[in-house]
């Protein structure tokens, strides 16, 4: 069900590492993320679409469009 964040972070050369201190968190808990063994936090999700520039629901696979959907000022 992640596979989209591995492979944004792939896409982008990116170390789980970097991930993992931009979200605070450690490298092992990110991983597991990606791995789908731990459920991802909604406030994790948002701060992954921010980085990405992309939609929650691109990030869960619920749609192939990845752009991002127009954000509220």
């Amino acid at each position: 069900m992640y596979e989209q964040i591995r492979n944004l972070r792939e896409d982008r050369d990116l170390l789980q590492k970097d991930l993992a201190d931009y979200l605070n968190c450690s490298q092992v808990c990110y991983s597991r993320y990606e791995l789908g063994t731990r459920d991802i936090p909604t406030d994790i999700l948002i701060k992954l679409a921010y980085f990405y520039d992309t939609s929650i629901d691109y990030l869960l696979g619920i749609t192939p469009e990845d752009k991002p959907y127009p954000r509220k000022k």
